[in-house]
């Protein structure tokens, strides 16, 4: 169940709950949810999670607002894959950054969640000017009857996971490394939208991705797997993020090619998860030359999936 709201949320049941913005819903927010599960299985709880829309620097500095990873509705659906059964989907507005700890407390981790156990990260902050802490929290815990658990920063081969992290990899290409922080594939979905024309006279016919994402992988060809969502049909891909230099574009385009065979109508909407990069988008000499190259990488992108379907067997 997701509420939006305290009238939403008076189905609420006694829950184990965590606290956070979660955006992305990385690998060090899935363990926290994992170990919100776990106890509500053993203690006969409901496995919770409070979180904030939109992000509270987007109501209190929204010129250092971060880009968001993924939706609300995006969040909350992985959430409910890592067993979340309630969702409080906080209205973040600035009388609520108002709030001190103990009114934060009282009005939403008590009245609302009905909280018994709450799981936070080391770096957890909340009430006015971020002046509570997990000590704080646990100290409040013992005066309204719930305890406080708090999990150490979550490393991949001794990187921190963080957000910001994430975004930092798949800005920069590395879509690889992020899918290992997220614990799954970054994907862009949007709409299929009619590009030039130029693809599918010159070089190679694409499926043209318009997304609204404020966060895309830097321009270049990646290894993809694309999904019709309405359908369930899904196709190994190679795409191209960037502007089409060698055809003197300047506007950005998104272009995934399939690997695989396409039958029935195209898709109206898809869903491209970037698995590797391949290479730098760059200016050929020609659209023969450009075409080549395309047919190279395609080679390198079966390969890669060949050793994939063996390491999955």
């Amino acid at each position: 169940m997701v509420a939006r709201g305290i009238e939403e949320a008076a189905g609420f049941t006694p829950s184990v709950v965590t606290i956070g913005k979660f955006d992305g819903v990385h690998a060090g927010h899935a363990q926290l949810m994992r170990q919100v599960v776990a106890q509500a299985a053993r203690e006969g709880l409901t496995p919770s999670v409070l979180t904030f829309d939109p992000h509270p620097l987007c109501v209190l500095a929204p010129e250092r607002a971060p880009k968001p990873l993924a939706t609300v509705e995006e969040r909350c659906d992985r959430m409910r894959e890592l067993g979340i059964e309630q969702i409080f989907v906080l209205p973040f507005t600035r009388e609520i950054a108002r709030l001190s700890p103990e009114h934060f407390v009282t009005q939403y981790l008590w009245d609302v969640m009905q909280a018994r156990f709450v799981w936070v990260g080391d770096n957890f902050r909340f009430g006015h000017r971020q002046s509570g802490d997990p000590a704080t929290l646990a100290a409040l815990g013992e005066r309204y009857g719930f305890e406080t658990r708090r999990l150490d920063p979550v490393k991949w081969r001794g990187l921190v996971v963080s957000t910001s992290e994430v975004r930092t990899r798949i800005e920069g290409g590395e879509v690889s490394l992020a899918g290992r922080l997220l614990e799954r594939p970054y994907a862009l979905s949007g709409d299929v939208v009619r590009g030039q024309g130029v693809g599918s006279k010159q070089t190679v016919p694409t499926l043209n991705l318009r997304t609204d994402a404020p966060v895309l992988p830097r321009h270049g060809v990646y290894i993809t797997r694309t999904t019709d969502p309405e359908t369930g049909r899904r196709w190994n891909s190679i795409t191209n993020i960037g502007v089409r230099p060698t055809f003197g574009g300047d506007k950005l385009t998104i272009e995934t090619f399939l690997l695989d065979p396409f039958d029935g109508a195209t898709p109206s909407r898809i869903r491209v998860e970037f698995l590797r990069r391949v290479r730098d988008e760059r200016k050929f000499e020609s659209p023969e030359a450009l075409k080549r190259q395309i047919l190279h990488d395609v080679g390198r992108a079966q390969a890669y999936f060949r050793r994939l379907a063996r390491w999955v067997i």
